[in-house]
């Protein structure tokens, strides 16, 4: 079974800063981490070749800082790591992310799985995995937080709804984005850091893929934001000094009236 899981190298979320200017990220100066959700994609893929064999193969576009992403992945037990990288990529959104990640599991695959987390802390917004199955032309089951089964072609699996649960099946090749119940990520071992440090990583570029610079990068990025802003929390207040007993009777009343107001009390 060969599986390919999509990870993404995001600062830390409180260090996420926005650029005003250009509406992208700023990553410069931020410590980075792999996205929190991606562990558990990498961990079901890891689950799954323990039952069935087969490969994993982690993929992520992004600097060549982001290789510490993909290193960790294969410390924690995937075979193989690929980066998409080079300038043409910056600035790029969910759409022209998809588009690239699309170009490389093509090139490197066929895979039977791709695995991705439900979204990434950076962003918030969950569009990267639907888009490449829609890239891709394959079953797309999302919010999965339970792989049931797989066999003869298929995958069985549990979405987590907010009224309750929804077991899809889907043909393979196919794609999931997983959410936190899933599992459990695994500690990488220390045999397994030393591994991961020494591994080789391919690298590919926007020529290697064969793709248009002007589909790629923030040129090629159909999203644009259009403002950035800081929300202001306001209250107007009224305070009471109850000193004696008129001034705390004054004080209940105003209160009660308060609440008749906005509806509480009638």
């Amino acid at each position: 079974m060969r599986i390919a899981v999509t990870v993404k190298q995001v600062p830390e979320t409180g260090d996420v800063k926005m650029d005003e200017v250009t509406g992208t990220l700023v990553r410069e100066g931020c410590e980075s981490i792999m996205n929190p959700l991606d562990l558990h994609a990498v961990e079901a893929a890891l689950v799954l070749t323990q039952n069935h064999g087969g490969e994993i193969t982690v993929i992520s576009m992004g600097p060549p800082d982001a290789e510490r992403a993909l290193r960790e992945a294969l410390s924690m037990g995937c075979h193989q790591a690929l980066l998409i990288t080079g300038r043409a990529f910056a600035g790029s959104d969910t759409w022209a992310t998809a588009l690239a990640l699309s170009h490389a599991l093509r090139q490197c695959g066929p895979f039977d799985l791709i695995l991705c987390g439900e979204k990434a802390t950076d962003g918030e917004t969950g569009q990267v995995g639907p888009e490449l199955a829609a890239l891709l032309d394959v079953p797309l089951v999302t919010y999965v937080g339970r792989i049931v089964e797989v066999q003869k072609g298929k995958i069985i699996a549990s979405r987590y709804l907010e009224d309750g649960c929804e077991k899809i099946e889907a043909d393979l090749p196919a794609l999931l984005t997983v959410v936190r119940a899933v599992n459990s990520p695994r500690l990488p071992t220390l045999r397994g850091k030393k591994a991961a440090r020494s591994a080789g990583i391919s690298h590919l570029d926007e020529s290697q893929l064969g793709l248009d610079p002007e589909r790629i990068g923030l040129r090629g990025s159909p999203t644009r934001v259009e403002k950035i802003y800081r929300p202001q929390i306001t209250r107007t207040s009224r305070i009471f000094h109850a000193t004696d007993e008129k001034k705390a009777q004054d004080a209940v009343e105003e209160y009660i009236t308060f609440l008749r107001e906005k509806g509480v009390l009638r």
